[in-house]
């Protein structure tokens, strides 16, 4: 049950949605009298919830990327939540019994902090818990818990709502058994029945090898290698000790000698106890026991690999430790792996990688790779535990079996997924072999050498632009796909349009051109950004209803997506040295008929742009790589299975890892947090965005151009006419910021507005950034147009401060926007918003039109 809530995203019966509604309200809970949690304080479109499991309901249909809009408190439960899955998923949970009176039992579900990674789990998610969040009542009198203690609390709670809930739907229980009832139902029972007075005693003598570990002395198992087998087979042997918890620093103390020394008397019954239990994990201790402990127990090498995979861990698990040989630290098992080779140690320009290695299967046994000859050699009869240079391989049959099938019928591996294998190090987990060609053509993919800028460029560029230039001439000089993935306002288009320029001057778009694709919103934007960074590119727009192709290409040909759906027969049909695409998480679902148009479009290399490549989910991602580098992280189900459900499902740090090794070529993202891109920036980036009008609005101003200007020439008094012309100039800037503005009526439907839908979209990187932003406009009907727009978008009022609001409620609107993470947007009309506020919290400031003086922008 657990797996599947963690397979279906965390969610337990809610669709997920991101437009409903969300938990609001600080939570708070409490410890009542008899042991029992009281919750309040948070609510879901004003429906009071008075439980956990009402809250934590609630709470399983948040998406992630939304929590920075929950309070800090019910945000960190929505974690916690996801960490009881998980330990449960797991198996790393024990009971725990405890008395609530005479003759009834409690039990609660707790997490197996007798293990060092559940108890490291515990403790993280113990510090992102706000302090005072579980409160303890003593009659009238409440005081907070320690941070360790509130997790504890709360996982437990957690985990015996799962249990409980799962059984329920899982196990039929018979009516009337209180056992069924104390562990996977109520969690408690009364054993007040004939013959019950033992059961209590029973279950927690049963449960007491759960915590071998709480006792005063505890065994420790010592495994040493035995001198006498020094050939391949090993032999090992094994005895106990036991260690005194109130002396850590003392060795521990032989089992024979506490067996027969009269100072070990009084605690010796305890001591065999506990050893006894041990027995039942590795039953040859019992004869070890009976025969005094006085010469260790030989281990065969059959024993061995039953001893360390089934019964240390769970010894572990209690807390028991176990002392073993180095040479057993890392035992190793036999995987297939791969020798890459490269035929030569430079790269040439324009590679396919296809081409680029060969291979040679292998079978590795940890930094030693054999050949499959080699390894039949060493098998020989072998089985169980065997030495090999200096260390121990451990040899399952089945396991053998299996790597011999995949020697005889090996997978194929496309070139794209060798120059992946070799930039993670590794083949299904298992290390590969480099030979020095192929480490030298590895160190020339991430060399980061400086290169020149082209001559014409009309920009100075900042050290971070400057490497982001080079990055991406290298990737396209050798064939390579790029995203370049900087944060908003770091300056992307200015590197591409550095690496077209570049282009054309080495000659590369002499035979292919360079195509950019963009939203419509864009279009001017880039036409703009071009002309006045880089001159010498001759560029044209493909674009509208009486678009056209001319004769003599341009360097540089403008489209939008839309067309590039429409038009991908003639698109394919050119040639085309480079494919930019801007905001491409335009194309961040594979399966939808634009991306597939866009990814049909054949070039020399490909550029992705997106401040946010990770929208929702890798699968995103992945759609988007796909552009840049065809084949590269597989198919979409290869994708998920290696990369996509390890990191958001299962938090896997390694498989995080491993495609960050494999992503580092082909992406570059930089924040503007980061300190060494931030030192670079000025106090303030200022960054026009133009936009197209749409149909409707271009009519529009036409015809308020042409009524005005009728009225202008129609005036003599020269006061006049210049009231006239401001009077057109205001008509033709509420004509730009939405028609509905201008003729007062009309539907607030973004789609009507170039600008609208701009600002839509900056809101939409902003918010995946989780951060703040402010938008003035100098009309106060736009700006609940703006307002109107967004509650129909996000299903929630925004804050909009204008001329109206009193000032009571100002200062409540500017310390929500402050205090609350939730509000990310603050529309202000101007005049209202534009001076006297400190609104700190914001990051960035969209004007959504312009007012007459400068001077009261920069304010």
């Amino acid at each position: 049950h657990a797996r599947q809530l963690l397979d279906s995203g965390g969610a337990g019966g809610d669709t997920g949605d991101e437009k409903s509604a969300l938990p609001t309200g600080h939570l708070q809970l409490t410890i009542d009298d008899k042991g029992a949690l009281v919750v309040a304080g948070v609510d879901v479109a004003g429906q009071s919830l008075d439980s956990l499991p009402a809250v934590m309901h609630a709470v399983a249909g948040v998406a992630p990327a939304r929590l920075a809009d929950l309070p800090a408190e019910v945000a960190a439960l929505h974690s916690l939540r996801l960490l009881a899955l998980h330990l449960l998923a797991q198996g790393a949970v024990v009971p725990q019994v405890f008395a609530i009176d005479a003759r009834t039992v409690g039990l609660r579900w707790c997490a197996a902090e007798l293990d060092v990674t559940v108890r490291t789990m515990v403790e993280q998610a113990a510090t992102a818990l706000p302090p005072g969040f579980v409160l303890r009542r003593h009659g009238r009198k409440k005081e907070a818990l320690p941070s360790a203690a509130q997790a504890r609390v709360l996982l437990s709670a957690l985990l015996s709502h799962f249990v409980e809930t799962a059984s329920g739907a899982a196990v039929e229980k018979p009516p009337g058994d209180k056992v069924l009832a104390l562990f996977f139902g109520s969690g408690r029972a009364t054993f007040d029945g004939p013959g019950e007075g033992a059961v209590a005693g029973s279950i927690h003598a049963w449960l007491s090898r759960l915590h071998l570990a709480r006792h005063a002395h505890t065994p420790v198992l010592q495994l040493e290698e035995d001198e006498a087998g020094a050939g391949a087979v090993a032999k090992f042997a094994l005895s106990l000790a036991v260690a005194d918890d109130a002396a850590v620093l003392q060795a521990p103390t032989p089992l024979a000698e506490v067996m027969a020394a009269p100072a070990w008397a009084s605690r010796r019954f305890a001591v065999l106890q506990t050893v006894a239990m041990l027995a039942e994990f590795h039953p040859p201790l019992n004869d070890y026991v009976r025969s005094g402990a006085r010469r260790p127990l030989a281990v065969r090498p059959d024993e061995l690999p039953p001893l360390l995979f089934d019964a240390l861990p769970a010894l572990r698990l209690m807390g028991i430790r176990a002392l073993l040989p180095k040479s057993l630290d890392r035992l190793l098992r036999p995987r297939l792996s791969m020798q890459l080779k490269a035929a030569s140690s430079s790269v040439p320009s324009f590679l396919k990688a296809d081409d680029l290695f060969s291979f040679d299967w292998k079978v590795s046994l940890g930094d030693e790779r054999l050949t499959p000859a080699e390894f039949e050699r060493l098998l020989g009869q072998a089985t169980g535990i065997v030495r090999f240079r200096g260390q121990y391989v451990y040899l399952d049959p089945a396991d053998v079996e299996r790597l011999r099938a995949r020697l005889a019928r090996p997978p194929a591996v496309s070139g794209a997924e060798l120059l992946r294998v070799a930039l993670a190090g590794e083949y299904d987990g298992a290390p590969i072999g480099l030979n020095k060609a192929t480490q030298k053509v590895l160190d020339q993919l991430k060399n980061e050498a400086d290169v020149a800028l082209p001559a014409g460029l009309q920009a100075t560029l900042r050290p971070y632009q400057q490497r982001g230039y080079a990055w991406l001439w290298r990737n396209a000089r050798l064939g390579l796909g790029s995203v370049i993935a900087d944060d908003m306002g770091l300056g992307k288009t200015v590197q591409v349009i550095a690496l077209l320029l570049r282009l054309k001057q080495d000659g590369a778009l002499a035979d292919g051109r360079a195509l950019v694709i963009v939203p419509t919103s864009l279009l001017t934007n880039w036409q703009k950004e071009a002309a006045r960074f880089a001159p010498g590119l001759s560029v044209e727009v493909f674009h509208g209803a009486k678009r056209e192709l001319s004769k003599t290409r341009p360097d540089v040909l403008l489209t939008t997506y839309g067309v590039a759906r429409s038009e991908a027969a003639v698109l394919k049909a050119m040639a085309w040295r480079v494919v930019v695409i801007d905001e491409a998480q335009n194309i961040k679902n594979a399966a939808a008929a634009q991306a597939r148009a866009v990814k049909a479009i054949p070039a020399g290399s490909f550029v992705a742009m997106s401040g946010t490549p990770v929208e929702n989910r890798l699968s995103e991602y992945w759609s988007i790589m796909d552009f840049a580098q065809r084949g590269y992280l597989g198919g979409p189900t290869h994708f998920a299975r290696e990369f996509a459900t390890p990191i958001q499902t299962h938090r896997d740090a390694a498989a995080a890892e491993r495609l960050r090794k494999v992503m580092a070529p082909f992406m570059l993202r930089r924040l503007k947090s980061d300190k060494s891109i931030i030192s670079d920036l000025p106090d303030k980036v200022e960054q026009d965005q133009y936009c197209s009008l749409t149909k409707t609005q271009a009519a529009l101003y036409e015809s308020v151009v042409r009524e005005g200007l009728k009225s202008i020439a129609g005036e003599s008094d020269t006061f006049q006419r210049q009231g006239l012309v401001l009077q057109m100039i205001l008509a033709l800037k509420q004509v730009c910021n939405h028609p509905a503005q201008y003729l007062k009526q009309g539907a607030a439907d973004a789609a009507a507005s170039g600008k609208a839908e701009r600002l839509l979209d900056l809101l939409d990187e902003i918010h995946a950034a989780q951060e703040k932003v402010l938008v003035f406009t100098q009309f106060r009907a736009m700006g609940e147009l703006l307002a109107r727009m967004l509650r129909e978008r996000d299903g929630r009022d925004p804050l909009f401060l204008h001329g109206g609001v009193p000032r009571a409620k100002r200062d409540q609107m500017v310390e929500r926007f402050q205090g609350e993470r939730s509000e990310r947007v603050f529309l202000l009309s101007l005049k209202a918003g534009g001076t006297g506020l400190n609104l700190t919290a914001a990051s960035h400031v969209v004007h959504f039109d312009l007012w007459w003086n400068p001077a009261v922008e920069a304010q």
